[in-house]
């Protein structure tokens, strides 16, 4: 039987309750869940030298197998929305999660390059449903203010997974094999997705965690309305306005309207060049740290980790530089971070040879390319209902999962033909790409300014977040 929600049953006011805080208990559990998931696909990264021994591959082809789960995975995205819609979020991101972790063991048992490829593309489709289900979760749970921070505590955890992966995964294949890496990896994720079931409900108002006063805060209503969805318009920038295109916008409330918003698309194709780069550094980083800086494994391993320690970094500063000192705005933070990479892939041409240099190098990169990242999930949020959220967030997370496929493919093509040099100089060229596509979408102005300025805000609820 359903336990009955403590604030539908209190009989004290909101006013005079103290806001529980079990949003946050919700965020860390995500994002722990999440660090395990994207540890389980960035496993074949540390891996990819020694499966490289085993199962002969030229660089074209050990891209293509990087690009086997992201192809799969970006695939999932839409009948992954169309789940969440249907049958909520609990039911099918615990479902996923135990998928996951069963693709990842079957990894370490495979005997041959056909059976890896088939591990790879089930990995893909298992994990697909993840970051919906977090994506769906973080809007129905979190106020408007607190979305790009949340988006950043998430989007942290897909940079974690890999800080933790070159350390262990090195550990693990220097203490036993490679194999053991993917059987090992496989244990949390299964534990994990049980507590996500007895814990995390599809909507605060159905957790007897929550009290009243937290609900009202999530939801924006009564008292709470004030204080939360002001926050846009008590920091005008008029300059900034300008150049980003902020302007008030029409909700998106069908599935037609968000297949043919050039935002949604223009937001969709910048993630596709941003993560495209994450991808390669994430599949190839590990290869150019032993085969051209002629790192140890063990050493490998520690200067591996650095972007993805820089990446946690950047995205909870670009979720909190995006709530905070922006007031909502998603774009700049998304364009300051375009630009940024652009120069940090130039300097990666002529980086050091000690570890220690070319780990703080490395760090700044991933700090830079992830400040934007929590942007592009927050940006729909304000521009599409709530209940046609899911499909937004699912072509944005497409197309960066398009470019995530892609990007280690072409990769083992410039290096097979061309040489390391050329994979910066392509990494940076997309990066300025991306800068030219988010000059033409614009920044829609959040819900709150839209109240404030006719007087309401504060007085009454507000239909979409």
């Amino acid at each position: 039987m359903k336990k009955q929600p403590v604030e539908l049953t209190s009989s004290v006011t909101s006013a005079s309750l103290k806001p529980t805080r079990y949003r946050w208990i919700v965020a860390t559990l995500f994002f722990v869940i999440y660090t395990i998931a994207a540890a389980d696909r960035a496993n074949l990264g540390v891996a990819l030298p020694f499966l490289r021994k085993e199962f002969s591959m030229n660089n074209a082809e050990a891209g293509a197998l990087v690009s086997l789960f992201l192809i799969a995975y970006a695939v999932a995205q839409l009948p992954s929305a169309w789940l969440v819609s249907k049958f909520g979020v609990k039911r099918v991101f615990s479902i996923s999660m135990v998928l996951t972790s069963i693709a990842t063991g079957l990894t370490g048992m495979v005997g041959s390059l056909f059976s890896l490829k088939i591990c790879r593309i089930a990995l893909g489709f298992a994990e697909g449903p993840l970051p919906i289900g977090i994506a769906a979760t973080i809007n129905s749970w979190f106020p408007a203010r607190e979305k790009g921070t949340a988006a950043g505590i998430f989007l942290s955890a897909v940079k974690f997974g890999p800080v933790l992966t070159p350390i262990l995964g090195a550990t693990i294949i220097a203490a036993w094999g490679w194999k053991e890496v993917f059987l090992l990896f496989a244990i949390p994720g299964i534990l994990l997705s049980v507590v996500w079931v007895f814990m995390v409900a599809d909507k605060p108002s159905e957790s007897g965690a929550v009290n009243r006063a937290e609900l009202e805060l999530i939801s924006e209503s009564g008292e709470a309305l004030g204080a939360n969805r002001r926050a846009f318009a008590a920091k005008p920038m008029p300059w900034l306005d300008k150049f980003i295109r902020a302007r008030r916008e029409k909700t998106l409330d069908t599935t037609r309207e968000i297949f043919t918003s050039w935002d949604i698309y223009g937001c969709a194709l910048g993630y596709c060049c941003q993560l495209g780069i994450s991808s390669v550094l994430l599949a190839w980083i590990p290869t150019y740290l032993l085969t051209v800086k002629k790192f140890s494994i063990m050493g490998m391993g520690f200067v591996a980790a650095a972007p993805w320690v820089g990446a946690v970094v950047g995205n909870i500063l670009g979720g909190l530089l995006s709530d905070r000192l922006l007031g909502g705005r998603r774009k700049p933070g998304m364009m300051l971070s375009a630009l940024a990479t652009v120069g940090m892939m130039f300097a990666l041409i002529h980086s050091p040879a000690d570890p220690l240099l070319y780990g703080m190098l490395i760090f700044l990169t991933g700090m830079l390319l992830s400040v934007g990242y929590s942007a592009y999930m927050a940006y729909p949020m304000t521009l599409v209902s709530k209940a046609k959220f899911p499909m937004a967030n699912a072509v944005v997370n497409m197309g960066g999962q398009l470019g995530g496929a892609a990007t280690p493919f072409i990769t083992g093509i410039l290096l097979d033909n061309y040489g390391w040099s050329s994979v910066f100089g392509f990494m940076s060229a997309i990066s300025a790409l991306t800068f030219i596509v988010l000059l033409t979408i614009r920044e829609p102005l959040d819900v709150g300014v839209r109240h404030a300025e006719v007087g309401v805000a504060g007085k009454r609820g507000i239909d979409h977040a």
